[in-house]
């Protein structure tokens, strides 16, 4: 039996290394995609060194045309997907006084838009059973003025998971949020080795106890 894939989109350094690392412990292959090439070969490097088979490719999220090639290229190398994490978002310090029109857009394209080209393009190698998790924050309901794009981008990503997951549960294939209620850090509750328990733990959850948002509340 062929192992299982989690397909990581926003593999940086924190939660995203953190649910590979979660994941691998569990058996599964790890496909990876970031902006950094250098981020990206030292994750896969280390998984490698324990044993896991792992792959990545690097693309701007932002980039619907070159996400879509870097799904399409791990799929093709992993040959399924059972779990698609995503993981982006923008910290930009800008409050709705100073942020623009523009730079709001490219900021959601990051954090919320590129959810669907990640799940478009997963789509055809995502079977029954198949889930869809998503890095989300207590921002989307208690937003700071200070860097008002993310909380635009957490409750954008929310509401799209809740679509999502109504148009995939006919195939078998569900999505669900991870809110996370305080702040991502080392070493505390919300540490990101805490964060990809949660997230593993949800995407294991049952269908018949399935809920399309998870507080994680450290």
């Amino acid at each position: 039996m062929a192992a299982r894939v989690v397909l990581i989109v926003g593999a940086g350094p924190g939660v995203g290394a953190s649910v590979a690392r979660r994941f691998a412990r569990e058996g599964y292959d790890v496909g990876l995609v970031a902006r950094s090439s250098e981020a990206l070969v030292t994750l896969t490097d280390e998984l490698a060194a324990a044993g896991i088979r792992a792959g990545w490719a690097a693309a701007d999220i932002a980039d619907a045309a070159a996400l879509t090639t870097a799904v399409h290229r791990l799929t093709a190398e992993l040959g399924r997907v059972d779990v698609l994490h995503f993981n982006p978002s923008v910290f930009r310090a800008a409050d709705p006084l100073e942020l623009s029109a523009e730079e709001l857009l490219e900021d959601v394209r990051v954090g919320a838009a590129a959810l669907l080209t990640a799940v478009q393009a997963a789509r055809p190698a995502m079977t029954r059973g198949a889930r869809v998790t998503v890095t989300g924050s207590m921002a989307a309901d208690h937003p700071s003025h200070a860097a008002c794009s993310l909380g635009v981008q957490k409750a954008a990503v929310r509401n799209l998971v809740l679509s999502l997951d109504a148009a995939l549960a006919p195939e078998g294939v569900r999505a669900t949020s991870l809110t996370i209620m305080g702040v991502l850090a080392p070493g505390t509750p919300f540490a990101p080795e805490r964060v990809a328990d949660a997230l593993y733990a949800a995407a294991t959850t049952p269908d018949e106890q399935w809920r399309t948002e998870v507080a994680f509340d450290g």
